[in-house]
């Protein structure tokens, strides 16, 4: 089966009919037909009650159904003809954006054993270089892995892990070269620069080395769900097939990490539901590799540690709903009754993590919405919070990789100051600024006003909201805003410096964060609050901000746009039904929107894990309800919706493909408006997108035109 492609023409008419798809596409001045995909019978069951699902037929798990890739391909097509009129504007926002960015930077350099390691991109190139120097930042420069010559050959890839043996002469690197998330570890001789023979595949990103630096540990993946559930040792030179079990992860509710102590002491296994931690550890000089638990898993236990000495330094929310810090002597650490309180647990202040030195404990603490850090030494001499003076800004501990040491890196950002490395002496109390990322282009800072208030919520629920515009934009309800909020799994929406946005900023938007409930800006009950039976408090904490700034004269209220990706696309697709008239137009990047469907089938991947995150619609009654009641596919109904953009990635192991694209073709066939509804899937790519650095921004460019044709801006 073909599809011819579009041309380009002053009336052009491309008819194509076969099973999967029937479309006529007229392209000319003053319409283009969308593609429409055929409806097909199909019911899904669960215990609570059956639904039909005409656009079912969609999904292929082998991403080989002819009539599939060539609906997506028509969406494809249909989007760059709809879009063709504005590629001048979006080529000159690309040429924009990158103007800004120094193309030859790199990154601090950071102390491990003796070698000074980094990263650095060269010049018109897509991918970055990772090297190291030996013993001073002054030495010869050696490269690792150079990620431009391993993308070759490739249209996706990806290194998303890096790992160096005690002795500093074998690196393991996971890649992906699918965008699947299905990794394959190599190895490479750092004295020859050559790879040995074997490959580690359908494995996580995570590996680590044993103190013999022959033996690595690693985890496999079950191939059809994609969870990482068996941890194996690899010894270097063997074939995998002979790789030893060390661990299996019985439960599917877990995912399951490994890493190396800092001290380079132990190995630990890492277990991690939405609600409970378990970790395991082993001597990194044992040849045997013998692991036992720290802390067995229970319900409503969450914890993370770090080894010091005798001890371990322990985060956990054991009678601290927002965390606590505690220190355990090794030998009875299943002894609660031995813990001693290091940081006590506030209502007001959430802990976020730490890193333990050996005079010294740096902490990440959140308080009123914003991430700092505070400093305490083991004599107690010293406690105090490291504040800052912007109104919104990020301050998140570094790649701290070293214990026997006063300095702790950290890393400051704000919506107007880029990205800056300082390593502060704990000891001195002096502050050095390593670097700030550098944006070209003409950056001023001073230029641009950054505000971070609150909005009340319907419920009387004060909602935590980032402001950033250009100095002079008028707040007197005529300038375009863009909006954008996540709100799930406890991740919080950091207000730190974004270049590409200041392409909308300078052409008069206001860029808005919400820091809606489901992410831990407010602490763990802000958290739960978005959630489960409270997931709607996401959606209705987005529709009242965008309420507040219509209200405030801080936006236009017809030209406010909202925006947000994966589980925030989930946010998007509901406010999407529930209140389509607040927004000019709507982009929803690799959106959940087939809740109900996705949590039934608990073959696909995150679906088992995630049952404690949105409820478990096959056992639950109350949670398919609920869950059925904000679904965005399930709730498309016959009325006008804004213009809306959404994106997929055909090999996305996190939203599968078919949900935004099922969400497009129930739309297209139910919407009573003309407004613009374009999907963008990239055939080569997955859950992150395109993998290079420009054309990242080559996406970034396109939306930021689809908006601004929205928003009647034409350059």
């Amino acid at each position: 089966m073909t599809y011819s492609k579009f041309v380009r023409s002053a009336a052009v008419a491309l008819v194509v009919a076969f099973g999967g798809y029937r479309g006529t596409h007229i392209v000319n001045a003053t319409e283009i037909q969308p593609p429409k995909a055929t409806q097909r019978t199909h019911t899904v069951t669960s215990p609570f009650g059956d639904r039909v699902d005409p656009w079912f037929w969609l999904r292929d798990d082998e991403r080989r159904n002819p009539e599939m890739i060539a609906y997506l391909e028509a969406e494809n097509d249909y989007m760059k003809a709809v879009m063709a009129p504005y590629r001048a504007l979006e080529q000159a926002l690309y040429e924009e954006i990158i103007a800004r960015l120094k193309q030859d930077d790199a990154s601090v350099p950071q102390r491990r054993n003796g070698y000074w390691y980094y990263s650095r991109y060269e010049t018109g190139k897509q991918y970055p270089i990772y090297a190291r120097r030996k013993g001073s930042q002054d030495a010869p420069e050696q490269i690792l892995i150079d990620g431009n010559v391993r993308a070759q050959g490739h249209n996706f890839y990806q290194l998303a892990g890096l790992g160096v043996s005690l002795d500093g002469r074998w690196v393991a690197i996971a890649e992906d070269t699918v965008g699947r998330r299905q990794y394959e570890i190599r190895i490479k001789d750092l004295t020859t620069g050559a790879f040995l023979p074997e490959v580690l595949t359908n494995v996580e990103p995570d590996m680590a080395w044993a103190n013999d630096n022959s033996t690595l540990i690693y985890i496999r993946k079950d191939p059809q769900t994609l969870l990482g559930n068996k941890v194996f040792r690899h010894e270097r030179g063997t074939n995998p097939d002979s790789d030893a079990l060390v661990y299996e992860q019985q439960d599917e509710s877990f995912y399951m990490g490994v890493e190396k102590s800092k001290s380079d002491r132990y190995l630990f296994i890492a277990s991690q539901s939405t609600l409970s931690s378990e970790y395991r550890y082993a001597d990194a000089n044992d040849p045997k590799l013998e692991f036992r638990v720290v802390l067995p898993r229970e319900r409503d236990h969450e914890y993370q540690l770090e080894d010091l000495g005798d001890r371990f330094i322990i985060r956990t929310n054991w009678k601290a709903k927002n965390f606590r810090i505690v220190e355990a002597p090794k030998a009875t650490v299943r002894d609660r009754g031995t813990w001693k309180d290091l940081v006590s647990h506030r209502d007001d202040a959430f802990i976020g993590g730490f890193d333990a030195f050996d005079h010294y404990l740096s902490i990440s603490e959140r308080s009123g919405g914003l991430q700092k850090i505070r400093i305490q030494s083991w004599d107690g001499k010293k406690n105090f919070l490291m504040d800052a003076a912007d109104p919104a800004f990020v301050m998140a501990l570094g790649n701290n990789t070293e214990q026997n040491t006063t300095l702790v890196r950290y890393v400051y950002t704000s919506p107007t100051t880029p990205a800056s490395t300082y390593d502060y002496d704990m000891a001195t109390g002096e502050r050095r600024l390593l670097k700030q990322e550098p944006v070209l282009g003409g950056f001023d800072a001073s230029q641009y006003v950054a505000d971070f208030r609150f909005a009340t919520a319907r419920d009387g629920t004060k909602i935590p909201v980032t402001l950033l515009y250009r100095r002079g934009t008028p707040l007197n309800g005529t300038a375009p805003v863009y909006q954008y909020a996540y709100g799930s799994y406890g991740i919080s929406s950091e207000p730190g410096f974004r270049s590409a946005v200041l392409s909308l900023v300078d052409r008069g938007f206001v860029y808005v964060i919400v820091h809606v409930r489901g992410g831990q800006e407010m602490g763990r009950s802000w958290y739960e609050s978005g959630k489960l039976l409270n997931k709607k408090n996401s959606f209705t904490d987005f529709v009242d901000v965008t309420r507040y700034l219509v209200t405030e004269k801080i936006a236009d209220p017809k030209r406010v746009f909202g925006v947000g990706g994966s589980a925030g696309g989930l946010l998007v697709g509901a406010i999407s039904n529930i209140a389509p008239s607040e927004y000019k137009a709507l982009i929803a990047h690799v959106p959940f929107v087939d809740v109900v469907t996705t949590m039934l089938d608990e073959s696909i991947p995150l679906t088992v894990n995630e049952f404690d995150e949105w409820g478990n619609p096959g056992k639950d009654r109350a949670a398919y309800d609920y869950m059925l009641s904000y679904s965005p596919y399930d709730q498309v109904s016959a009325q006008n919706y804004p213009a809306i953009l959404v994106t997929s990635g055909l090999w996305d192991s996190q939203v599968q493909y078919w949900e935004p694209t099922k969400w497009v073709a129930k739309l297209r066939s139910v919407k009573t408006d003309r407004n613009p509804l374009l999907l963008r899937t990239n055939m080569e790519a997955g859950h992150g997108g395109k993998s290079g650095r420009f054309e990242r921004y080559r996406e970034v460019a396109e939306e930021y035109a689809f908006i601004l044709w929205q928003a009647g801006i034409s350059q």
